[in-house]
C-alpha cells in the first residue's frame, strides 16, 4: 500500500491543486506547476504484510484509517493533503477528471447566495449562517457512450375540414407510418458511488464534458476522492434508462404530422459501445437548521446548487393568499367592467 503527497521542489512544502489556476500550488512559497509536467518529488511510503490494512501520513506519521473507497483525504493530525496509489492503481485508475474550477470560499459564498433565494425557506434558513462542513469530493461516475437502433410501425391519420358550397366536408386519411431510426447518445453519466444521493448527482448535470482531462493523481490532491462502488455493467441499466424519454420524444418529433398516431410495434434496442471511469467534481454541504442536518451539492464546475431546504409554513400560506387574492381581484374587475353588482 502506498500514500502519496505532493512537495514544492523550492520549499519542501505541500502542494495542492488550486481550482482558480487549474496548477499544483504550494502553499508555503507559492510557486505553481502545470500538473500535466509537474517533475516534482512525491512523498511516498509504502507498507506491506500486517501493516496492509492502515496507511501512514508521510509528514507527521499517524495512522491514517479510511473506508475502503477513499482514494484521497486529509491527514487528521496535521491537515497534509494525500492520495492512496494503490487504490487508483490497474483497473480502479480513472480514465479522465473535470477539475474543480470554484474554490472553497467560492463555493461558500455561493451557496450563501443560493440560500438567500429561497423564496419559501424560513427566514433563519436564508441567513445561511448554520453550515456544518463544505468538503470538496471528486464523486467517481461512469460515462456511458449509447448506441440506439429504433424500428417503429404505426398508423397515424391526417384530418382536413373544409368548405364546398354550402357543405362542410371532415377528410381523413390513413397512413402507414414507418421509422427505421439511429441514435447514439455520448458521455451519459451514471455516479457509481454508493454514498452519494442518485437524485441529488443527477440534479447536478450538466457538467461540462470539454473541459475533461486525462486522469492524473495531483488534481485529488486538497480534495477527498472516492472509488468506485458499481462497475459499468450494473449501472448499464441505469444508464439506458436515463435516455429513454429522450429517444421517446425523438421518435415523436419525426411523426408530428398526424394528428392521431396509434404504435403498433416498437423496438428499441440499446448497447453500450463504451463506459469511461471519471471523476467528477462536486462540493458536498451540509446544513443544520432546528436541529435537522441538510444535505446539499454544488456543481464544483459551474456552481448550480441541488438539495430540498426547509419550506417556511407562513410563506406558503402567504403566498396561496396572494395568489387567491390577485384573482379574487381580477375578478371584481371584470364585474365592475361588465356591470356587474358588487359581491
Amino acid at each position: 500500500m502506498s500514500v502519496i503527497a505532493y512537495k514544492c521542489p523550492n520549499c519542501g512544502g505541500e502542494m495542492a491543486f488550486d481550482s482558480a489556476s487549474g496548477m499544483l500550488l504550494c502553499q508555503s512559497c507559492g510557486r505553481k506547476d502545470e500538473i500535466e509536467s509537474y517533475s516534482g518529488s512525491n512523498s511516498h511510503s509504502v507498507f506491506s504484510g500486517d501493516e496492509a490494512h492502515e496507511y501512514h501520513c508521510t509528514s507527521c506519521g499517524a495512522v491514517l484509517i479510511t473506508e475502503p473507497e477513499t482514494v484521497a483525504t486529509s491527514c487528521s493530525f496535521c491537515g497534509s493533503n494525500v492520495v492512496l496509489g494503490d487504490r487508483l492503481a490497474g483497473e480502479l485508475s480513472p480514465d479522465i477528471v473535470i477539475p474543480f474550477a470554484i474554490s472553497k470560499e467560492e463555493a461558500q459564498k455561493a451557496f450563501k447566495k443560493w440560500c438567500k433565494n429561497g423564496l419559501l425557506t424560513p427566514p433563519g434558513f436564508m441567513t445561511a449562517d448554520r453550515i456544518q462542513s463544505i468538503t470538496g469530493m471528486y464523486v467517481p461516475f461512469w460515462l456511458y457512450d449509447l448506441h440506439s437502433s429504433i424500428q417503429v410501425q404505426a398508423h397515424g391519420t391526417k384530418v382536413r375540414t373544409y368548405r364546398s358550397g354550402d357543405y362542410m366536408y371532415t377528410e381523413t386519411q390513413h397512413y402507414d407510418v414507418y421509422r427505421d431510426i439511429v441514435l447514439d447518445y455520448v458521455k451519459v453519466p451514471v455516479d457509481a458511488s454508493e454514498k452519494m444521493n442518485d437524485e441529488l448527482m443527477d440534479k447536478l448535470e450538466p457538467f461540462p464534458y470539454d473541459r475533461l482531462k486525462e486522469f492524473k493523481a495531483p488534481y485529488l490532491s486538497g480534495y477527498v476522492a472516492e472509488k468506485y462502488n458499481y462497475d459499468d455493467s450494473v449501472l448499464y441499466p441505469r444508464a439506458k434508462h436515463k435516455i429513454g424519454d429522450y429517444i421517446e420524444s425523438y421518435i415523436k418529433s419525426t411523426m408530428q404530422a398526424y394528428h392521431v398516431l396509434t404504435y403498433q410495434n416498437k423496438n428499441i434496442r440499446t448497447s453500450a459501445m463504451k463506459a469511461d471511469y471519471a471523476l467528477l467534481p462536486v462540493w458536498v454541504v451540509h446544513y443544520d437548521y432546528n436541529k435537522q442536518r441538510y444535505t446539499f451539492a454544488m456543481n464544483g464546475q459551474t456552481g448550480k446548487v441541488v438539495g430540498k431546504p426547509p419550506l417556511s409554513k407562513g410563506k406558503i400560506f402567504g403566498w396561496f393568499a396572494g395568489i387567491f387574492l390577485a384573482g379574487f381581484a381580477a375578478m371584481k374587475a371584470i364585474q365592475l367592467a361588465m356591470g356587474g353588482g358588487i359581491w
